[in-house]
C-alpha cells in the first residue's frame, strides 16, 4: 500500500505531521479525523511539487464561481430525480478545466464502486474543504443532500462577497503604497543626487538638517542600492519564514486584529464568518462538536480559532459554548451572550444567522467608511512624504536667494 505524508493540527492549533501507510488518500483523512486532528494536506510519500509538470493528473484551477455553479446544478439535479452516479456524469462532461474534470471523474468512479459521495469528495480537500465534506456527509445521513446543497451554495456565495468586500478595501491603500514608494525611489536615486555638486559648490551655504539627511540618505541609495535592495528582499523573505510558523502566524493574526485602522474591519470579518459557518453547519444536521472544528479550522485567524477550539472543549465536558467565548476579547459581549441564549432557548442556528447578517451589513459599512477615509489620509501622506523631500532641495535654494537678495 502507498505512504502518505499528513499536515494536521491537534485540538490545541498545533502543527502535526508524519506519515501513514493506506489504500489511498481518502482513507489517510478519514483516519486523522478519527484522530480529532484538523487535515491541512494528505500528499502521497515522494511526490515532488514540480511532478504535475512533468506528469501525472493535471491540478484543478477552480474559481470560487464555478464551484457555486457546480453545487447549485448538483443540487437541481438531485431534487429533479436524477440519480446522484448521473448528475455528476452530467457535471463531469461539461466542465472545461481538466484538473476538475479529472478529479470529478475520480469522484465518479468511487460512487460507481459503492463509496458514499462525502467520502470520494474527501479525497480533494483542496477542491472540496471540511465543511463542504461534512455539510454533504450530514446531508447524506438525513436523506436532505439537495437541500444542504443549496445552503451550502449561499454560503459560498456569502463568504465570496465577503472576500470581494475585504479585497475592495484593500485595493487602493495598497496601490497608494506602492505608487509613493515608487515616486520615492525615483526622487531619491535618479532627481536628489543631481543637486549634490550645486550644493557642495557652495561652500558658505549652511544647509538645513532636513536637506544633509536627504543628501545623505539619497547619496547611499545610489551607491549601495544593490545592498538595499537585497535587504528588503531578505527581510520580505524571513518575514514571510517567520509569518508562516506557529508562533509568528498567530502574531501575525493578531497584528491584524490589533491595526488601528484595519483591525476593527479583520474582527468584523472573523465573527461575519465565524457565526455564518457555524449556523450553516449546524442547520444542515451537523453535530455540535463537529461543526466547532470546522469553524476552527476554517476562521482564517488564530486567535478566533483557539476560542473556538476552547469552547469546543467545553461543550465536550458538557457545558456552554458561550462562556469560553466571552473570555476572548476577538468575541464582544453582544455575540456571546446571543450565542448563550441561543442554546438555552434551542434556536442557536437562527441567532448565530442574524450575528452573521448583522456583521456582513457592519463589514460593508465599514468599507465604505474606510474607502471615504483612506483617500485622504493616503493624499496627506502623499504629500508630506514627497513634498518633504522636494522641500529639502528647495529650502538652500531660498536661503542662498535670501542671502543675495540681502547683500545688495
Amino acid at each position: 500500500m502507498p505512504s502518505f505524508r499528513y499536515v494536521a493540527r491537534n485540538q490545541a492549533g498545533a502543527s502535526v505531521s508524519g506519515v501513514l501507510v493506506d489504500d489511498n488518500q481518502g482513507a489517510v483523512i478519514t483516519r486523522l479525523r478519527d484522530q480529532n486532528l484538523n487535515v491541512m494536506s494528505v500528499r502521497l510519500e515522494g511526490e515532488k511539487w514540480w511532478s504535475r509538470l512533468v506528469g501525472g493528473p493535471p491540478r484543478p484551477h477552480v474559481k470560487s464561481e464555478d464551484m457555486v455553479v457546480f453545487t447549485r446544478q448538483l443540487s437541481t439535479m438531485i431534487s429533479s430525480g436524477i440519480p446522484l452516479l448521473e448528475a455528476l456524469e452530467i457535471l463531469q462532461e461539461q466542465v472545461t478545466d481538466k484538473g476538475f474534470k479529472y478529479a470529478l471523474g475520480i469522484v465518479v468512479e468511487r460512487i460507481r464502486g459503492g463509496s458514499d459521495l462525502s467520502a470520494a469528495l474527501q479525497e480533494y480537500p483542496k477542491l472540496f474543504p471540511n465543511i463542504y465534506v461534512n455539510m454533504v456527509r450530514a446531508g447524506e445521513a438525513s436523506g436532505q443532500l439537495d437541500e444542504v446543497l443549496v445552503r451550502l451554495a449561499e454560503y459560498q456565495e456569502a463568504a465570496e462577497a465577503l472576500k470581494r468586500e475585504i479585497k475592495s478595501a484593500m485595493t487602493y491603500p495598497l496601490v497608494s503604497m506602492v505608487m509613493v514608494a515608487g515616486i520615492a525611489i525615483f526622487l531619491m536615486v535618479g532627481i536628489v543626487p543631481k543637486f549634490q555638486d550645486i550644493f557642495a559648490s557652495m561652500q558658505d551655504l549652511e544647509l538645513p538638517w532636513i536637506t544633509k539627511f536627504v543628501l545623505a540618505l539619497s547619496l547611499s541609495m545610489k551607491q549601495y542600492f544593490l545592498v538595499w535592495f537585497l535587504g528588503l528582499v531578505a527581510f520580505v523573505i524571513l518575514l514571510v519564514m517567520y509569518v508562516r510558523t506557529e508562533t509568528g502566524a498567530r502574531h501575525w493574526d493578531w497584528l491584524k486584529l490589533k491595526l488601528p485602522v484595519f483591525g476593527p474591519l479583520f474582527q468584523k470579518v472573523a465573527l461575519s464568518r465565524f457565526s455564518r459557518t457555524f449556523a450553516t453547519l449546524l442547520k444542515s444536521g451537523v453535530p455540535i462538536l463537529g461543526a466547532l472544528e470546522i469553524v476552527a479550522g476554517t476562521s482564517g485567524n488564530r486567535i478566533v480559532s483557539e476560542a473556538v477550539l476552547s469552547a469546543r472543549e467545553n461543550v465536550r465536558q458538557g457545558e456552554t459554548v458561550a462562556d469560553p467565548l466571552s473570555e476572548s476579547w476577538v468575541f464582544p459581549p453582544m455575540v456571546t451572550r446571543m450565542i448563550a441564549i441561543g442554546e438555552r432557548s434551542g434556536a442557536m442556528e437562527s441567532l448565530l444567522e442574524k450575528i452573521s447578517e448583522f456583521y456582513d451589513q457592519q463589514v460593508e459599512a465599514t468599507v465604505k467608511a474606510l474607502t471615504a477615509l483612506i483617500e485622504p489620509l493616503m493624499i496627506g501622506f502623499m504629500g508630506i512624504f514627497v513634498g518633504g523631500i522636494v522641500l529639502s532641495i528647495f529650502l538652500p535654494i531660498i536661503k542662498l536667494q535670501q542671502a543675495l537678495g540681502a547683500s545688495r
